[in-house]
């Protein structure tokens, strides 16, 4: 594990499920894992587990069981705390578990879920790095059986990580770094396949998730993220925080800069919420 509560790899987590009779006081046990395989307008990704998940994974679906569906706060809002509660106890999520959440590789899904569990008060999660895919080149085992855990008892406490809305988003650039996470001709305005407005937050800086992982979609190591947010202008003695659609991809940011060594705020609507009131400036263009 690189630190308690951020990734662990497939090794790692073979390791874990191979030891029958773990340590009291080891610190990954009891283990419960999480497929929270997810892709933005795509069916759900049930059929993908049913045909195969890392053994003992519970399914959890992304935009139904760990985000809300209000009117506001963009396309994938904080989940109600009670009906995240719920939803955790089902998988077999214990007071005490450590949670180890996976998604097919690219690390969005299982980020903003590592994210929503810490933002609840559980501080025992971990991302799979390099996902599913990384698990299967691994040679890990393979089920197909639906698991059924023991009702976990788990209490969500929400608040636990700091977020931004879109004042607080606004007024970031001022005193610290605001992260504009995604692709760099988003940010610039010049094409946006997703939402109805193009262009940034005024002030945000473009660093592109792309940019925090290697070929194989694992994260850098801690240094070069560092690096990466250096150049940002991201520093310990300022606040940062990110944003990109719709608080998914910049979910994995937030996990990069956690690694990095950082304690970064989450814009949970992101761009999706923002352009939700016509009267909120826009920028485009390359400057901040």
């Amino acid at each position: 594990m690189t630190t308690p509560g951020t990734v662990v790899d497939p090794a790692w987590l073979r390791a874990a499920l191979d030891q029958a009779e773990p340590p009291a006081d080891s610190y990954q046990y009891p283990l419960t894992i999480l497929d929270v395989r997810w892709r933005l307008g795509a069916p759900s990704a049930r059929p993908d587990h049913l045909s195969g998940h890392v053994p003992g994974a519970v399914f959890v679906e992304l935009s139904d069981d760990l985000t809300g569906h209000g009117p506001t706060g963009g396309r994938h809002p904080l989940p109600d705390p009670a009906r995240l509660q719920a939803v955790l106890r089902a998988a077999g999520v214990r007071a005490d578990s450590t949670v180890v959440v996976y998604d097919d590789g690219d690390g969005l899904p299982a980020a903003r879920a590592w994210w929503t569990l810490r933002w609840a008060g559980h501080d025992r999660v971990a991302v799979l790095d390099g996902g599913y895919r990384a698990w299967l080149a691994a040679g890990g085992p393979v089920e197909t059986a639906v698991p059924e855990p023991t009702p976990g008892d788990v209490t969500v406490r929400p608040g636990q990580l700091p977020t931004l809305d879109a004042g607080s988003a606004a007024a970031l650039p001022a005193t610290g770094v605001l992260l504009d996470v995604r692709a760099a001709e988003r940010y610039r305005g010049e094409r946006e396949p997703v939402d109805p407005v193009a262009g940034h937050i005024p002030g945000a800086v473009n660093v592109p998730k792309t940019d925090t992982v290697g070929p194989d979609g694992r994260l850098l190591d801690p240094a070069r993220l560092r690096e990466l947010f250096a150049a940002a202008g991201v520093r310990e003695d300022v606040p940062v925080g990110a944003y990109c659609g719709s608080g998914v991809t910049a979910a994995h940011t937030a996990l990069a800069l956690t690694v990095a060594g950082f304690r970064p705020a989450l814009y949970v609507g992101s761009w999706s919420d923002w352009i939700s009131d016509p009267t909120r400036p826009i920028a485009t263009g390359e400057t901040p």
